[in-house]
């Protein structure tokens, strides 16, 4: 990241935008003379998606887990939760997190006397919940789904060896569900790449925010608009080309096409 703003910054880079005609309608130079700045605001981006993703997929997991053994007093809270959910926009949910959160804490201080800091709490870690528990709405049912298409002869075999329900989950089902549930997962995590640009609402300057705060210095707001397109293009084409990347290092090859490269090689010999 500092050796693509290093680039970015450099005079090179400069006189090389100088060179792009400053048109009036439209500023092809106003274009490409913002990605510094809006790409300085990238890992602000990233932290939003990573951290939205990671403990998006926990959660996910858990309410998987719930709906599948349909535990009792956790099932009908979890259906009720995801439905929620999944019933509302994420930017609603964004700006009851924004708000709820810090009401909360305030109830909990004055009622058990602690001193949570609230002012303390950086908007970002709003947002990380938010996007945490709407990704998890999601991609609970993605790995329901997985969980299921698990044989029930690998499930039962590794039961008969002895296993724990948790050793089960642990070494025979979350592995190969995760085969299944990846490509649908990385699509999910694209689509909240780009849903981090609704963080702006909170208060999170990340590369949406950045666009808008320079196309509010100088009005060029349709040429900044598309360099964070061209931003969001970029990395999402990454994230892309990493979960084929992952896909093609998880696929599990048929029993049919071992048999028969086993046989070709035999010829072979």
């Amino acid at each position: 990241m500092n050796v693509t703003l290093v680039v970015l910054a450099s005079n090179w880079y400069q006189e090389l935008v100088g060179l792009i005609p400053d048109g009036q309608l439209f500023s092809w130079r106003s274009v490409f003379d913002a990605l510094p700045k809006i790409i300085e605001k990238l890992p602000t981006t990233l932290l939003l998606t990573l951290g939205g993703a990671l403990f998006g997929l926990v959660l996910a997991l858990i309410f998987a887990i719930v709906k599948i053994n349909r535990v009792k007093i956790l099932y009908p809270i979890q259906a009720l939760f995801v439905s929620f959910l999944r019933g509302t926009p994420v930017l609603v949910q964004l700006m009851l997190t924004y708000y709820g959160i810090p009401l909360v804490l305030k109830a909990v201080n004055m009622r058990f006397g602690t001193g949570f800091n609230i002012n303390a709490i950086p908007a970002s870690a709003f947002a990380i919940v938010a996007f945490s528990f709407n990704e998890a709405a999601y991609a609970s049912e993605t790995i329901r789904a997985a969980i299921l298409s698990v044989s029930a002869g690998e499930i039962e075999a590794a039961r008969s060896l002895g296993m724990t329900n948790a050793q089960v989950y642990r070494r025979v089902i979350i592995p190969n569900a995760a085969v299944v549930a990846t490509p649908t997962l990385i699509n999910s995590l694209i689509g909240l790449t780009k849903g981090t640009s609704l963080a702006f609402s909170a208060g999170v300057v990340e590369v949406f925010a950045q666009a808008q705060i320079l196309g509010g210095a100088d009005y060029r707001y349709f040429e900044r608009f598309i360099s964070v397109a061209l931003v969001y293009w970029a990395v999402n084409i990454i994230i892309e080309q990493i979960g084929r990347f992952i896909e093609r290092r998880m696929a599990i090859e048929a029993p049919e096409a071992l048999a028969s490269t086993s046989q070709v090689k035999g010829d072979i010999r």
